[in-house]
Protein backbone atom coordinates (compact mmCIF):
# COMPACT_ATOMS: atom_id res chain seq x y z
CA UNK A 1 0.00 0.00 0.00
CA UNK A 2 1.37 3.27 -0.95
CA UNK A 3 2.13 5.79 1.96
CA UNK A 4 1.72 9.83 1.74
CA UNK A 5 4.55 12.16 3.46
CA UNK A 6 5.50 15.34 3.95
CA UNK A 7 8.69 17.25 2.85
CA UNK A 8 9.52 20.29 4.63
CA UNK A 9 8.70 23.11 2.27
CA UNK A 10 11.32 25.39 3.42
CA UNK A 11 14.69 25.47 5.26
CA UNK A 12 14.23 26.27 8.84
CA UNK A 13 16.23 29.06 10.58
CA UNK A 14 14.10 28.57 13.49
CA UNK A 15 13.66 24.60 14.95
CA UNK A 16 10.01 25.87 16.27
CA UNK A 17 9.11 26.17 12.58
CA UNK A 18 8.96 22.71 11.59
CA UNK A 19 6.27 21.96 14.50
CA UNK A 20 3.38 22.85 12.59
CA UNK A 21 4.30 20.22 9.99
CA UNK A 22 5.31 17.98 12.30
CA UNK A 23 1.90 18.27 13.97
CA UNK A 24 0.20 17.77 10.51
CA UNK A 25 1.60 14.39 10.54
CA UNK A 26 0.78 13.70 13.69
CA UNK A 27 -2.53 14.64 13.30
CA UNK A 28 -3.18 13.47 9.69
CA UNK A 29 -2.50 10.39 7.91
CA UNK A 30 0.73 11.04 6.32
CA UNK A 31 3.55 8.40 7.24
CA UNK A 32 6.80 10.74 8.23
CA UNK A 33 8.18 14.35 7.84
CA UNK A 34 11.00 14.98 5.10
CA UNK A 35 13.88 16.94 4.87
CA UNK A 36 16.80 17.16 3.13
CA UNK A 37 20.16 18.65 3.56
CA UNK A 38 20.01 21.78 5.56
CA UNK A 39 23.16 24.30 5.98
CA UNK A 40 20.64 26.44 8.52
CA UNK A 41 19.41 24.29 11.13
CA UNK A 42 20.54 20.64 10.61
CA UNK A 43 17.74 18.10 9.93
CA UNK A 44 18.95 15.65 13.05
CA UNK A 45 18.88 18.82 15.67
CA UNK A 46 15.60 20.47 14.20
CA UNK A 47 13.48 16.65 14.15
CA UNK A 48 14.69 16.10 17.78
CA UNK A 49 14.01 19.55 18.82
CA UNK A 50 10.36 18.99 17.86
CA UNK A 51 10.70 15.89 19.81
CA UNK A 52 11.51 17.67 22.54
CA UNK A 53 8.16 20.39 21.75
CA UNK A 54 6.05 17.19 21.69
CA UNK A 55 5.85 16.68 18.25
CA UNK A 56 7.32 12.99 18.35
CA UNK A 57 7.12 11.65 14.20
CA UNK A 58 8.80 9.27 12.30
CA UNK A 59 10.99 11.45 10.16
CA UNK A 60 13.15 11.14 6.83
CA UNK A 61 16.32 12.54 5.41
CA UNK A 62 16.49 12.82 1.62
CA UNK A 63 19.08 12.85 1.60
CA UNK A 64 22.26 14.02 4.09
CA UNK A 65 25.40 14.53 2.18
CA UNK A 66 28.53 12.21 2.89
CA UNK A 67 31.13 14.70 2.47
CA UNK A 68 29.57 16.12 5.70
CA UNK A 69 30.49 13.68 8.08
CA UNK A 70 32.37 10.18 8.33
CA UNK A 71 30.56 7.77 8.11
CA UNK A 72 30.35 6.79 12.17
CA UNK A 73 29.90 10.00 12.92
CA UNK A 74 26.59 9.69 10.11
CA UNK A 75 25.50 6.10 11.85
CA UNK A 76 25.76 7.87 15.83
CA UNK A 77 23.64 10.97 14.10
CA UNK A 78 21.20 8.48 12.88
CA UNK A 79 20.84 6.34 15.73
CA UNK A 80 20.68 9.51 18.48
CA UNK A 81 17.60 10.49 16.29
CA UNK A 82 15.60 7.48 16.19
CA UNK A 83 16.37 7.33 20.47
CA UNK A 84 15.50 10.62 20.62
CA UNK A 85 12.30 10.63 18.56
CA UNK A 86 11.16 7.60 19.73
CA UNK A 87 9.71 6.85 16.07
CA UNK A 88 11.20 5.30 12.97
CA UNK A 89 14.14 6.99 10.49
CA UNK A 90 14.95 6.81 7.33
CA UNK A 91 18.02 8.07 6.72
CA UNK A 92 19.08 9.13 2.96
CA UNK A 93 22.71 9.37 2.06
CA UNK A 94 23.85 10.70 -1.06
CA UNK A 95 27.48 12.03 -2.79
CA UNK A 96 26.34 15.16 -3.13
CA UNK A 97 27.59 17.25 -6.68
CA UNK A 98 30.78 17.18 -8.01
CA UNK A 99 31.56 20.64 -7.43
CA UNK A 100 30.15 20.29 -3.19
CA UNK A 101 32.40 17.32 -3.22
CA UNK A 102 35.42 19.60 -4.42
CA UNK A 103 34.65 22.33 -2.21
CA UNK A 104 35.00 19.84 0.87
CA UNK A 105 37.64 17.56 -0.16
CA UNK A 106 39.74 18.63 -2.85
CA UNK A 107 38.16 16.81 -5.37
CA UNK A 108 35.18 14.96 -6.38
CA UNK A 109 35.01 10.90 -5.53
CA UNK A 110 36.41 9.04 -8.84
CA UNK A 111 33.77 6.81 -8.52
CA UNK A 112 30.83 7.78 -6.58
CA UNK A 113 29.37 4.43 -6.82
CA UNK A 114 32.34 2.98 -4.47
CA UNK A 115 32.21 6.06 -2.43
CA UNK A 116 28.31 5.46 -1.90
CA UNK A 117 29.21 1.09 -1.44
CA UNK A 118 31.56 1.85 1.08
CA UNK A 119 29.44 4.78 3.29
CA UNK A 120 26.23 2.25 3.60
CA UNK A 121 28.57 -0.76 4.44
CA UNK A 122 29.95 0.80 7.14
CA UNK A 123 27.44 2.57 8.56
CA UNK A 124 25.06 -0.51 8.48
CA UNK A 125 27.75 -2.32 9.98
CA UNK A 126 28.31 0.13 12.25
CA UNK A 127 24.19 -0.10 13.60
CA UNK A 128 23.83 -3.79 13.26
CA UNK A 129 26.20 -3.92 16.25
CA UNK A 130 28.70 -5.20 14.43
CA UNK A 131 32.66 -4.76 15.08
CA UNK A 132 33.28 -2.50 10.99
CA UNK A 133 36.36 -3.94 9.47
CA UNK A 134 36.99 -1.49 6.33
CA UNK A 135 39.63 -0.31 4.88
CA UNK A 136 38.09 1.41 1.49
CA UNK A 137 39.34 3.80 -1.34
CA UNK A 138 36.99 6.77 0.47
CA UNK A 139 36.14 5.68 4.17
CA UNK A 140 38.03 3.65 6.67
CA UNK A 141 36.54 2.39 9.65
CA UNK A 142 37.90 0.01 12.02
CA UNK A 143 35.08 0.26 15.23
CA UNK A 144 31.81 -0.80 17.20
CA UNK A 145 29.38 1.20 18.49
CA UNK A 146 27.92 0.48 21.81
CA UNK A 147 24.35 -1.60 22.22
CA UNK A 148 21.67 0.49 22.25
CA UNK A 149 17.85 -0.64 21.52
CA UNK A 150 16.03 1.92 19.36
CA UNK A 151 13.16 2.29 16.75
CA UNK A 152 13.65 0.92 13.47
CA UNK A 153 16.63 2.59 11.25
CA UNK A 154 16.22 2.08 7.59
CA UNK A 155 19.44 3.11 5.29
CA UNK A 156 18.33 5.20 1.62
CA UNK A 157 20.08 6.61 -1.29
CA UNK A 158 19.70 9.24 -3.34
CA UNK A 159 18.98 7.85 -7.11
CA UNK A 160 18.98 9.56 -10.68
CA UNK A 161 20.13 7.32 -12.83
CA UNK A 162 20.18 3.65 -13.29
CA UNK A 163 23.78 2.82 -12.14
CA UNK A 164 22.76 4.28 -8.14
CA UNK A 165 19.21 2.85 -8.90
CA UNK A 166 21.20 -0.37 -8.99
CA UNK A 167 23.14 0.00 -5.88
CA UNK A 168 20.30 1.14 -4.04
CA UNK A 169 18.63 -2.39 -5.46
CA UNK A 170 21.85 -4.14 -4.08
CA UNK A 171 22.64 -2.70 -0.42
CA UNK A 172 19.71 -0.11 0.67
CA UNK A 173 16.76 -0.57 2.11
CA UNK A 174 14.88 2.69 0.25
CA UNK A 175 15.88 4.57 -3.00
CA UNK A 176 14.93 7.98 -2.57
CA UNK A 177 14.11 10.28 -5.87
CA UNK A 178 13.28 13.92 -6.33
CA UNK A 179 12.05 15.11 -9.77
CA UNK A 180 11.37 11.86 -11.48
CA UNK A 181 8.73 11.56 -13.49
CA UNK A 182 6.62 8.42 -12.74
CA UNK A 183 6.83 6.76 -15.96
CA UNK A 184 10.99 7.43 -15.46
CA UNK A 185 10.67 5.59 -12.11
CA UNK A 186 8.75 2.24 -13.72
CA UNK A 187 10.71 1.95 -16.91
CA UNK A 188 14.10 2.76 -15.65
CA UNK A 189 14.21 3.07 -11.97
CA UNK A 190 12.64 0.01 -10.48
CA UNK A 191 14.32 -2.07 -13.28
CA UNK A 192 17.24 -1.31 -12.51
CA UNK A 193 16.73 -1.53 -8.81
CA UNK A 194 15.08 -4.77 -9.49
CA UNK A 195 18.83 -5.79 -11.31
CA UNK A 196 20.75 -5.08 -8.35
CA UNK A 197 18.05 -6.80 -5.98
CA UNK A 198 19.32 -10.04 -8.08
CA UNK A 199 22.33 -8.91 -7.52
CA UNK A 200 22.73 -8.90 -3.78
CA UNK A 201 20.12 -11.85 -4.04
CA UNK A 202 17.57 -9.80 -2.02
CA UNK A 203 14.13 -8.13 -2.20
CA UNK A 204 13.77 -5.14 -4.04
CA UNK A 205 14.12 -2.19 -1.48
CA UNK A 206 11.47 0.61 -1.22
CA UNK A 207 10.89 3.56 -3.43
CA UNK A 208 10.35 6.88 -2.33
CA UNK A 209 9.93 9.58 -4.76
CA UNK A 210 9.94 13.39 -3.56
CA UNK A 211 6.89 14.78 -6.06
CA UNK A 212 6.86 18.57 -6.59
CA UNK A 213 3.55 19.49 -6.69
CA UNK A 214 0.81 22.47 -6.56
CA UNK A 215 -2.67 23.18 -6.38
CA UNK A 216 -4.05 25.48 -9.13
CA UNK A 217 -5.10 29.26 -8.36
CA UNK A 218 -6.26 31.81 -10.37
CA UNK A 219 -3.52 34.32 -8.88
CA UNK A 220 -0.76 32.18 -9.60
CA UNK A 221 2.11 31.37 -12.51
CA UNK A 222 2.87 27.99 -12.60
CA UNK A 223 6.11 27.92 -14.07
CA UNK A 224 7.40 30.86 -11.66
CA UNK A 225 6.99 27.89 -8.75
CA UNK A 226 8.94 25.17 -10.95
CA UNK A 227 11.61 27.53 -11.05
CA UNK A 228 11.43 28.49 -7.59
CA UNK A 229 11.64 25.19 -6.31
CA UNK A 230 13.90 23.42 -8.83
CA UNK A 231 16.20 26.23 -10.59
CA UNK A 232 19.68 24.68 -9.66
CA UNK A 233 18.54 21.34 -10.71
CA UNK A 234 17.25 22.36 -13.76
CA UNK A 235 20.88 23.78 -14.42
CA UNK A 236 22.76 20.56 -13.08
CA UNK A 237 24.00 18.17 -16.11
CA UNK A 238 22.90 15.04 -13.99
CA UNK A 239 19.60 16.62 -13.82
CA UNK A 240 19.37 17.45 -17.72
CA UNK A 241 20.56 13.85 -18.32
CA UNK A 242 17.52 12.20 -15.93
CA UNK A 243 14.91 14.66 -17.99
CA UNK A 244 16.36 13.92 -21.19
CA UNK A 245 16.08 10.28 -20.55
CA UNK A 246 12.64 10.57 -19.38
CA UNK A 247 11.25 12.65 -22.38
CA UNK A 248 11.51 15.86 -21.07
CA UNK A 249 14.59 17.78 -22.80
CA UNK A 250 15.33 21.10 -21.35
CA UNK A 251 18.66 21.59 -22.25
CA UNK A 252 19.22 24.55 -23.58
CA UNK A 253 16.18 26.22 -22.88
CA UNK A 254 15.26 29.33 -20.39
CA UNK A 255 13.99 28.90 -17.54
CA UNK A 256 10.28 29.53 -17.92
CA UNK A 257 10.48 27.37 -21.08
CA UNK A 258 11.95 24.57 -19.43
CA UNK A 259 9.47 25.34 -16.30
CA UNK A 260 6.33 24.86 -18.92
CA UNK A 261 8.08 21.84 -20.62
CA UNK A 262 8.78 20.01 -17.15
CA UNK A 263 4.71 20.47 -16.25
CA UNK A 264 4.21 19.10 -19.52
CA UNK A 265 6.08 15.87 -19.25
CA UNK A 266 4.36 15.75 -15.48
CA UNK A 267 7.94 16.16 -13.52
CA UNK A 268 5.88 18.84 -11.57
CA UNK A 269 2.44 17.74 -10.74
CA UNK A 270 0.13 21.06 -11.54
CA UNK A 271 -3.36 21.55 -11.45
CA UNK A 272 -6.89 21.11 -9.92
CA UNK A 273 -7.48 18.61 -7.40
CA UNK A 274 -8.84 15.80 -9.79
CA UNK A 275 -5.60 16.63 -12.01
CA UNK A 276 -3.30 16.41 -8.64
CA UNK A 277 -4.80 13.04 -7.33
CA UNK A 278 -4.41 11.87 -11.42
CA UNK A 279 -1.00 12.81 -11.33
CA UNK A 280 0.42 11.17 -8.18
CA UNK A 281 -1.89 8.23 -9.02
CA UNK A 282 0.71 7.90 -11.55
CA UNK A 283 3.42 7.55 -9.53
CA UNK A 284 1.41 4.67 -7.05
CA UNK A 285 0.92 2.62 -10.62
CA UNK A 286 4.27 2.73 -11.36
CA UNK A 287 5.13 1.11 -8.17
CA UNK A 288 6.24 3.78 -5.63
CA UNK A 289 5.57 2.87 -2.21
CA UNK A 290 6.29 6.11 -0.77
CA UNK A 291 5.25 9.89 -2.58
CA UNK A 292 7.01 12.47 -0.32
CA UNK A 293 4.50 15.90 -0.91
CA UNK A 294 6.98 18.41 -1.89
CA UNK A 295 5.48 22.17 -1.90
CA UNK A 296 8.31 24.10 -2.59
CA UNK A 297 7.59 25.85 -5.32
CA UNK A 298 4.70 27.33 -3.44
CA UNK A 299 6.16 28.22 -0.35
CA UNK A 300 8.67 30.02 -1.99
CA UNK A 301 6.72 31.98 -4.23
CA UNK A 302 3.15 32.68 -2.25
CA UNK A 303 4.01 31.86 1.77
CA UNK A 304 4.19 28.91 3.59
CA UNK A 305 0.83 29.71 4.93
CA UNK A 306 -0.20 28.63 0.82
CA UNK A 307 2.03 25.50 1.17
CA UNK A 308 0.13 24.49 4.41
CA UNK A 309 -3.11 25.04 2.46
CA UNK A 310 -2.29 23.35 -0.13
CA UNK A 311 -0.96 20.29 1.65
CA UNK A 312 -3.80 19.93 4.22
CA UNK A 313 -6.03 19.96 0.64
CA UNK A 314 -4.19 17.34 -1.33
CA UNK A 315 -3.65 14.89 2.02
CA UNK A 316 -7.01 15.42 2.67
CA UNK A 317 -8.44 13.89 -0.61
CA UNK A 318 -5.31 11.19 -0.72
CA UNK A 319 -5.91 9.83 2.77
Amino acid sequence: MTEYSVLMPFLPRRPEQLLQYAALVEWTGARRLWQGQAMLVEPFQGFASAAGAGFRVPTGLGVTLMPLRHPYEAAHQVRSLALTTGEPVVAGFGPGGRSFQTSLMGAPYRSPLTAVREYLTIVRGLLGGAQVEVRGEYFSCHARMGPAVAPSIDLGLGVLRPGMARLAGEIADVAITWLTPASYLENTVLPAMREGATIGDRATPRLSAIVPVALERPDRAPADMVIASNAAHMQAPHYIDMLRKAGIDIAGLELPAAARRMIDGSAFVHGDIDRILDGISKYRKAGVDEIILNLTGVCNVYGPKAAMSDLKTILGALV
